[in-house]
């Protein structure tokens, strides 16, 4: 059923049609309309039977999750940034203990400074906790991704992120085709879960291991990592079957046939880059667009299928690691090893700072004539970089650098480049 309906209540729309049992979170922008959604959801009984438990913290929301896991029920929960922070040890907890929850991640920079917009940051300081990311380009595709997401975690008795970029996506109104629910019935069956906490039948699960099996216990998470990696095209072409549209996967290439030239990208950028490839390509330029839905698994084989005939690569990604650079820069560059290509990484839209087609094009066109950096940072404002430089060298004790900065921003006028 199609509805314009905001990107948050579609994605509580889709998560009640799966049918969880419990729903736990705690509010933290821009994740709280999606929960907001929900409680409303099971108050009027539109979504029966479900506990929706008020914690008060992420961390008690994921803890809640787990023990709810645990005890056989469908569970689900939401959080973005700093929550995600806040519940890093039973993130870990709920992977290493293989219960399949679903968690909407609205994609938001972590601070200092604070920031509330959207970037990657939030995910990828979790990216090697254990869980399955998979990255959301457009709302409907938020809303197929959550669907698909419960199918993927309960086959494979993982945990699954389904992450959406915060504010573009949560907070957009678009168009969006609702399943019913007959429909989500057929494609996701009822839970049964693997393990159970029964007090008929006592069982210890998350006990101390030493060193004797704490690696095999870590190694039979990847596998069913990599068992995902089977499974996740495998659900999303059964998905296309049986709901009419193409939604999830490992990876969406677009135009990459014959492209000479090929940008790499997660999450709602990929729309802008499509509007901008199609522009490049009327004026004769061959480049292509893939889109990764899977960053964790990451697919090695798919990604170096769909770049090995290029003659460069730019990985445009939403966020940085201090001190090296490009975080998905690295794994592309892991699956093109030994293939002779040139490789780009820009950083782009870092606590919201805006990716428009027109940088874009600039962008692309540098690095189709080879005039980019290996690390780009896309509109960085370098005078304001340089004042504070110079500030630092001058002063031991020049003070917090964002507010110097943030002043300089506002009572000088400087050129972004």
């Amino acid at each position: 059923m199609l509805q314009q309906i905001e990107g948050s209540r579609a994605v509580a729309e889709a998560v009640a049609l799966a049918r969880p049992e419990v729903v736990c979170a705690y509010p933290i922008s821009p994740q709280t309309h999606i929960v907001e959604g929900l409680s409303e959801l099971v108050k009027t009984g539109r979504l029966t039977p479900c506990e929706f438990i008020n914690v008060e913290s992420e961390f008690a929301a994921l803890s809640v999750a787990i023990g709810a896991s645990a005890a056989g029920a469908r569970a689900y929960t939401a959080t973005a940034s700093q929550g995600l922070l806040f519940m890093a040890e039973a993130v870990y907890n709920a992977a290493g203990l293989g219960l399949p929850i679903v968690m909407t991640v609205a994609n938001r920079a972590i601070g200092a400074p604070i920031n509330i917009w959207n970037d990657h940051s939030d995910a990828m300081s979790q990216r090697d906790c254990g869980w399955i990311q998979l990255f959301a380009e457009t709302n409907q595709e938020a809303v197929d991704l959550h669907l698909q997401a419960f199918r993927l975690a309960e086959e494979v008795s993982l945990p699954v992120m389904v992450c959406m970029d915060g504010f573009i996506l949560t907070h957009a109104y678009e168009r969006v085709d609702l399943p019913t629910p007959p429909q989500v019935d057929a494609f996701l069956p009822p839970f049964v879960p693997r393990q159970v906490l029964d007090p008929a039948e006592p069982v210890t699960i998350g006990a101390m291991v030493g060193p004797e099996a704490f690696a095999e216990v870590r190694y039979l998470a990847h596998a069913r990592q990599m068992r995902a990696l089977e499974r996740i095209p495998a659900i999303a072409a059964e998905f296309e079957a049986r709901f009419g549209r193409a939604s999830g996967g490992l990876v969406r290439p677009y135009r990459c046939e014959d492209a000479q030239t090929i940008v790499v990208a997660l999450g709602s950028v990929l729309g802008t880059l499509k509007d901008t490839v199609d522009v490049l390509r009327d004026a004769g330029m061959p480049i292509g667009v893939l889109g990764i839905t899977s960053f964790r698994p990451f697919p090695l084989a798919a990604v170096r299928e769909a770049l090995q005939h290029a003659q460069r690569v730019v990985v445009l990604e939403k966020s940085f690691s201090v001190g090296l650079g490009g975080i998905v820069a690295n794994d592309v560059r892991s699956a093109l090893s030994g293939l002779k290509l040139a490789g780009y990484t820009v950083i782009a839209g870092l606590g919201g700072r805006a990716i428009t087609q027109a940088s874009l094009e600039r962008l692309l066109r540098d690095a189709v004539a080879d005039r980019l950096e290996p690390l780009t940072f896309l509109d960085m404002d370098w005078a304001v970089v340089a004042r504070q430089l110079e500030r630092e060298r001058a002063d031991a004790r020049s003070g917090p650098a964002a507010e110097a900065m943030l002043r300089d921003v506002g009572g000088v006028a400087t050129k972004v480049r």
